[in-house]
């Protein structure tokens, strides 16, 4: 029996009894199938089968691996990993044909609660075992689906293991929980893939106990390791085009929830406004993420942003000095694909009014430390906020 007839018999089987498809009950309809399978080919048979019921098919021995960060389909015989190291491709992973693909990135769209079809052909969602999801059908994507598949952690990392993993030095995790005990307001930049979800996971995990933390994120990201987080998550239109919660709209309630500590997962669109207006009226420490090229790039890559609520350059240059304190920018290496903290930058002022940052500390390749010209206003912030930062760096 041909693959795709077993599947289909025993999909067939499993929807008569009404059973949901365990390993027992698959095991149970593969027999009744009568297959000609050994009794180990008829455990390797159920594995693949449940797989392609109710896991990523193909791909499912790719998610469970633990080194693995993400994995990408570009077509049946196109499946790249990325285990730290930068994208490689594995050449033993195929689906049978395109239609395959576009079969899998259907189910996992429906398993996530969202609609995947011609009339809406990409989803951007969160699986139910956290797991982030993009497919785009056809012919948006050329010549066949494409998925992307980014893991979540079943726990946060921790400082010390981004410390023993390369991602920053002993002395710069020490100055980032300065940073954050001072409640200064933090965002953490960098390309796409260099870590600030995880960072921000991080040092969301050292936030005291006593503290509130209110999430606002487009799609539930941040599973930070603290026991007081309300997390808010949007939601694309319906059918008939309603229904639509922005990260805009998120930030606002959040706003009302009485928050320790506010944070946007990502700061990519007009929610900036409303952010910068939150940090300027006493909700002091909120944190988030934004994609940028450098540090120095951040104000400008804001001033974008607020554009598209229509603010004028001079307010959110404005907003933004008074707002935000501390950038946290992160860097892919080239050569080795290590995900590192490379610069601190405080946001000060030019002689026009306008945002600019200055270098307070970069790291380098080598895990070495060297002060900026904005070292010595760090250290007077956080000495205003009662945290004392050592003299010289290590």
């Amino acid at each position: 029996m041909r693959a795709t007839a077993l599947l289909d018999a025993v999909r067939l089987r499993l929807a008569e009894a009404g059973a949901q498809p365990t390993t027992r009950s698959v095991a149970a309809a593969l027999r009744a199938t009568r297959p000609p399978l050994g009794g180990d080919d008829v455990l390797d048979a159920v594995r693949v089968l449940r797989s392609e019921l109710v896991g990523a098919g193909p791909l499912d021995h790719l998610l469970n691996e633990p080194d693995v960060t993400d994995v990408l389909v570009n077509g049946p015989d196109e499946v790249w990993v990325d285990r730290g190291v930068g994208l490689q491709r594995v050449p033993g992973v195929r689906f049978p044909d395109i239609g395959a693909v576009r079969h899998l990135a259907h189910r996992l769209a429906t398993a996530a609660g969202r609609r995947l079809d011609d009339a809406r052909p990409w989803v951007d969602a969160r699986l139910p075992n956290g797991t982030r999801l993009h497919a785009v059908l056809p012919p948006i994507a050329a010549g066949c689906t494409h998925i992307s598949l980014r893991i979540s952690r079943p726990r946060p990392f921790t400082l010390a293991e981004l410390v023993a993993g390369g991602a920053l030095p002993p002395a710069g995790a020490d100055l980032l929980a300065a940073v954050l005990n001072a409640r200064l307001s933090l965002l953490i930049s960098g390309g796409t893939g260099t870590g600030k979800t995880t960072l921000l996971a991080a040092l969301l995990g050292l936030v005291g106990p006593g503290e509130r933390i209110v999430l606002a994120e487009d799609s539930a990201e941040l599973r930070p390791d603290h026991p007081h987080v309300v997390r808010l998550q949007g939601r694309p239109p319906n059918q008939e085009g309603l229904g639509e919660l922005t990260l805009r709209d998120l930030v606002r309630q959040a706003l009302r929830m009485r928050p320790d500590r506010l944070v946007v997962g990502e700061v990519r669109g007009a929610e900036v406004v409303d952010l910068l207006a939150a940090l300027n009226t006493g909700h002091e420490g909120g944190c988030g993420t934004v994609h940028a090229n450098t540090a120095a790039d951040v104000p400008a890559r804001l001033e974008a942003l607020g554009s598209l609520a229509g603010l004028d350059r001079f307010s959110l240059h404005s907003q933004l000095r008074a707002a935000l304190d501390v950038i946290i920018h992160l860097v892919r290496d080239t050569g080795t694909g290590l995900r590192r903290v490379a610069e601190i930058h405080l946001l000060t002022g030019d002689e026009h009014g306008l945002a600019v940052t200055t270098p307070a500390v970069t790291f380098t390749a080598d895990g070495s430390c060297e002060p900026g010209p904005g070292w010595e206003r760090l250290r007077q912030r956080c000495a205003i906020r009662g945290v004392e930062l050592p003299g010289r760096l290590r």
